[in-house]
């Protein structure tokens, strides 16, 4: 078996995946976390492996940019594959002061701009959330691990470059933390096929202060993220 978009034959993914939007961030951290990884797939570039880690089985999947992207990986490792427990592990930009390059936030809830929801053809405005199995384990997880992280609402947009200037303020102004482009499409899908999801960032960019993570920082230096995302995966 395998899809237009993944290599993957029946049983070469584990039933829980991290989700990195970079698939360097796949080969980067299946070359230094996971044990015994085979690289399932490699159309469109889009790594995927699979290994182990503290014995338990587990995958890392590139999923790409935006919530189309993130939409059809995410979707069809649910529906093709089986997986019962996605954990994205991205870059988010920050709208807080108090939340500096390099902090993990973690979406509670994920507002968005995106139209995303209207394939479910809901009567209403749906809230994409955490599944709660999941923020509990990443709870114990900081916990025995030391790492850190800051939860609250965070928002996904379609759009990278926005022409309006502030644009950023009137989320800020309602709590959100931090703007990313994933998160509410995997929560959408997630709660639909009733599996597991969890969607945690590092801070990459700042909207108050400017500051920006270089490419290689993104890419291979946030490891607090990746070692907290994979001590939640096994519990």
């Amino acid at each position: 078996m395998s899809t237009h978009i993944n290599a993957a034959k029946k049983g070469q993914i584990a039933n829980t995946v991290l989700l990195p939007g970079d698939p360097l961030r796949a080969k980067y951290i299946a070359e230094n976390y996971l044990e015994n990884a085979v690289c399932y797939s490699e159309i469109r570039n889009m790594l995927g492996y699979t290994g182990s880690y503290k014995g338990v089985p587990i995958s890392v999947q590139g999923t790409g940019m935006g919530m189309p992207s993130m939409g059809i990986y995410s979707w069809e490792l649910i529906t093709e594959y089986g997986v019962e427990n996605l954990i994205r592990i991205g870059t988010a930009g920050s709208f807080n002061e108090d939340i500096k390059i390099g902090d993990i936030v973690v979406a509670i809830a994920a507002s968005t701009d995106s139209n995303y929801a209207h394939t479910f053809d809901l009567p209403g405005t749906y809230a994409p959330c955490v599944n709660y199995r999941l923020m509990a384990a990443l709870y114990e997880a900081s916990k025995a691990s030391g790492i850190r992280f800051k939860a609250g609402n965070i928002v996904s947009c379609d759009t990278f470059y926005e022409v309006q200037e502030d644009w950023w303020k009137r989320w800020e102004n309602m709590g959100v933390m931090a703007v990313e482009m994933e998160t509410a499409a995997l929560y959408m899908n997630a709660a639909f096929h009733g599996v597991n999801a969890l969607a945690m960032m590092t801070i990459s960019d700042h909207f108050v202060t400017g500051e920006k993570a270089t490419t290689q920082e993104r890419e291979r230096e946030f490891t607090d993220m990746m070692e907290l995302a994979l001590e939640t995966a096994i519990l």
